[in-house]
């Protein structure tokens, strides 16, 4: 075969002989039918952009044609001819949410080339750019006849999928990042090769932004980090200008996030220098509600969403580590520590909490662990099944094992769950506070390894023990590629059919 030239356009009424031609050829096994001319005009008409073909030497050769329809109007167990309004094409609707593929093909003689291939690829960047949900069509499996005496649709399609038997439709659309939605009967009744069964396939389009009233709705995300360094505070009103001055600092590079470090508020203990550990941490606790208000406060006038490190709290006279977040739009979130370390229990008499959830911002959804509670897998996992986006991990650790094993446990949080993930740690020491010892912090953001993503999985750091900030963007919608298309597929890939996560008596 002599290729001069290989061209993928729109599909014009005047192909429709060659396409009738290529037509023809390509389903010679189907007791069918063909697109008459005046049909071929119609959807022309109606979605030009929808109507694809691929010509080689000048001479059409593949078609790829499509309809935008609303899809919940028809459901998963719909008919072709029920969404195609029997081939009138009066499903079609600009305002539907899915791109609908009602036929595609490839001259016999041409198949080599992978014109199929490009017909898919074209499809697939109509799709983002029409911004619609998906595309979905309705799939044969012309192989089944020769196993539907040994498997059942669903066997059969399962073993397509791991390469045990080849499919020429369903094989090519799996390789193709399509997947199957569910087996139709009776789809299109005369595909005999078939046995009346079909594919319901998708293919998610992960660019996808649905139509949004919040303003600054944002992929792209700017996280600020405060390396606290420990030091003498006279009065809580001390400590709060120094946290404002951090606050105002990030605020100035437009933050979206700013997180401080787990009990950033330990200096105010010094008072009680005269206490054993455990009261003196519940004397600290008087602090935070006063602190609470100041940072809900800041949020607001500064315009960044604060997580407020952590504070002890006192609830029904037991003692809890607890993290606050503040929106910049005036509301508040908590969460509390679920691991207390073992001499967080035998010096303070910590305990641990009960809920793990993730919160809303307008900035992507963010889940809270504090600092031990990274290093428990569980956790995350479970907010990473409510769609978390960026987990935030206020710290305090005294040594450098201390510190490695937040690192390494967070950066493990940020592969297996494909998000993105913030520490922020102490540093120094309170010589003058018996109660606290040195702390050892190198704060950074970690990231997926993959590509799109910083070889060593760091987005930014800072230098250890020293007071700083860090200012790190991190792309939300790279996230939602990295989950479709990632060289591995970490949450998708669980095998949920032999293990899970039980959390308050619910499967995760």
């Amino acid at each position: 075969m002599d290729v001069q030239s290989i061209e993928l356009r729109n599909l014009d009424v005047q192909d429709y002989q060659e396409l009738k031609k290529s037509m023809k050829s390509a389903y010679l096994d189907m007791d069918e039918d063909y697109w008459d001319a005046g049909s071929i005009k119609k959807l022309i008409k109606l979605f030009p952009e929808g109507q694809i073909c691929v010509t080689v030497n000048d001479v059409v050769v593949g078609c790829a044609l499509a309809i935008i329809v609303d899809y919940h109007k028809f459901g998963d167990n719909h008919t072709y001819k029920q969404i195609t309004g029997d081939s009138t094409f009066k499903t079609h609707t600009d305002k539907g949410d899915v791109l609908y593929g009602i036929d595609i093909f490839v001259h016999p003689k041409y198949r080599g080339l992978r014109l199929a291939r490009r017909l898919y690829e074209a499809r697939k960047a109509l799709c983002e750019k029409l911004n619609l949900k998906s595309i979905i069509a309705g799939g044969r499996i012309p192989n089944y006849q020769k196993f539907q005496n040994d498997l059942t649709p669903r066997q059969y399609i399962d073993k397509v999928k791991y390469k045990e038997i080849y499919d020429p439709t369903l094989s090519f659309q799996l390789a193709n990042d399509f997947h199957v939605r569910k087996i139709l009967r009776n789809y299109l009744p005369e595909d005999s090769r078939s046995k009346g069964f079909a594919t319901l396939i998708e293919w998610n389009n992960v660019y996808y932004e649905e139509v949004s009233s919040v303003i600054n709705n944002k992929t792209v995300v700017r996280i600020g980090l405060v390396q606290w360094q420990m030091r003498s505070f006279n009065n809580i009103s001390e400590l709060l200008k120094h946290a404002e001055y951090f606050v105002d600092a990030v605020s100035d590079y437009q933050s979206d996030f700013l997180l401080f470090p787990e009990l950033f508020n330990t200096p105010l203990m010094a008072e009680y220098n005269h206490l054993d550990a455990a009261k003196a941490m519940r004397e600290l606790a008087q602090f935070t509600q006063p602190i609470i208000e100041a940072f809900s406060k800041l949020a607001v006038s500064y315009n960044v969403n604060i997580i407020a490190g952590s504070m002890p709290e006192i609830e029904e006279d037991s003692l809890y580590n607890v993290s606050y977040l503040f929106r910049r739009n005036g509301s508040m979130e908590k969460t509390t520590k679920i691991h207390p370390t073992p001499s967080e229990i035998s010096s303070w008499g910590m305990r641990g909490g009960d809920e793990v959830i993730a919160f809303d911002t307008d900035a992507g959804k963010i889940g809270i662990l504090i600092c031990y509670d990274v290093e428990f897998p569980e956790l995350s996992r479970i907010l990473a099944s409510q769609d978390m986006q960026i987990l935030f991990v206020p710290f305090l650790t005294d040594t450098q094992n201390g510190f490695n094993r937040v690192k390494f446990c967070a950066q493990a949080r940020a592969v297996e769950n494909e998000c993105y993930v913030a520490i922020a740690g102490c540093v120094g020491n309170l010589p003058n506070v018996n109660n606290m010892g040195i702390s050892y912090a190198q704060s950074a953001v970690f990231t997926p390894s993959d590509f799109g993503f910083p070889t060593n999985g760091i987005q930014s750091e800072a230098t250890p023990n020293t007071e700083m900030i860090v200012i790190a963007d991190v792309d939300l919608s790279v996230l939602d590629a990295l989950h479709e298309y990632g060289s591995v597929q970490n949450l998708k890939d669980r095998r949920t059919d032999i293990y899970g996560i039980m959390f308050n008596g619910k499967k995760i």
